[in-house]
């Protein structure tokens, strides 16, 4: 388990106590002891460290069942002298390997060009790196006499990453990291920026402050007329059904058999009771009796014949007892 940067090469002393015995390619890969791991050596600027640089550091750890790999890491001047000037300085790259999870040990200020007495002093069993012919130093290969003497390992590129790929984006988008770099609180002075450039790219980031302003408000905008437009849905939807409602309610109310029609008529019904006579009930002798019959009077007397004797004066209430038994 790495709990610990990895060590540096002069702070350390080899960790390889067995005798070093040359060791074939062929005999590396069938696996050594315990006590003997294959030391593999891979060396470079690693300015920038990226994934490529991982990578390859990557192939060069598992090239082998048992093995332990040193990084060799170039300093300042000899990179400046041979390759050109480093984004990170030395310090800075140092430490960046050393805490690379495939990294067992990092050599400081390493060689250009390695030398036998580099690699015996290090025990150095194979040496990693692309097969592409590495020219530098006056040499079209710095690593031919060590794959002349078959300590050469190969490992595979990383097509799409290199250090001279970020830094052509850095100086292609400078304007963009300039400004940005600006608005963190870098001087022009650091930034190696003239008076004139700082006003424009300040103008810019003023510019740029106003259009965030702009699409903001715009975003906010469009979002409150959502929200006006949902709750207007929902205020039309409710008076609608409250519309219904009420209209519901007034045709009950006052529609052609409706409640109110109901009661009018009840009231108009009993108003007219109320002024209408009452009629005589049934068992009246007047309903009884027919309509072209007249009552005949109790008793008629003839005024201008009076019975002349006592017999014509008896037939005469005879006959007008009949007639009342009549009418009963």
């Amino acid at each position: 388990t790495l709990t610990a940067p990895a060590p540096f090469a002069d702070e350390t002393s080899c960790q390889c106590q067995a005798p070093h015995e040359k060791l074939t390619i062929a005999q590396a890969r069938l696996g050594t002891p315990v006590d003997r791991p294959v030391r593999v050596y891979a060396d470079g600027i690693f300015d920038l460290f990226h994934s490529g640089h991982a990578r390859a550091l990557m192939q060069a750890k598992t090239l082998f069942p048992n093995s332990y790999l040193l990084v060799g890491v170039c300093s300042d001047d000899l990179t400046h002298k041979f390759k050109g000037f480093t984004v990170m300085n030395e310090t800075e790259r140092y430490e960046a390997l050393r805490h690379c999870r495939y990294v067992d040990e990092v050599i400081r200020d390493a060689p250009w060009t390695l030398t036998p007495e580099f690699l015996e002093k290090h025990k150095i069993d194979f040496v990693a790196h692309d097969d592409i012919p590495y020219s530098s130093a006056g040499s079209d290969d710095v690593y031919k006499h060590i794959k002349e003497a078959g300590m050469f390992v190969p490992t595979q590129r990383t097509e799409g990453i290199s250090t001279s790929d970020i830094i052509t984006r850095i100086v292609r988008d400078y304007d963009v990291y300039a400004r940005r770099n600006l608005q963190r609180g870098y001087t022009a002075k650091e930034l190696n920026v003239s008076f004139i450039n700082e006003k424009k790219y300040r103008f810019q980031n003023q510019v740029d402050k106003m259009k965030e302003t702009v699409r903001n408000v715009e975003e906010k905008s469009k979002e409150f007329v959502y929200k006006v437009e949902e709750k207007s849905h929902d205020l039309i939807q409710k008076w609608e059904e409250k519309s219904r409602e009420f209209i519901g309610n007034f045709l009950e109310l006052f529609g052609p058999d409706g409640a109110w029609k109901q009661m009018f008529q009840e009231r108009s019904s009993r108003m007219l009771q109320a002024f209408s006579p009452r009629q005589s009930p049934n068992s009246s002798p007047t309903r009884g009796r027919s309509p072209s019959r007249s009552p005949s009077p109790p008793f008629v007397i003839n005024e201008t014949s009076p019975p002349s004797s006592p017999k014509a004066a008896a037939s005469c209430l005879s006959s007008m007892s009949e007639g009342d038994e009549d009418e009963k």
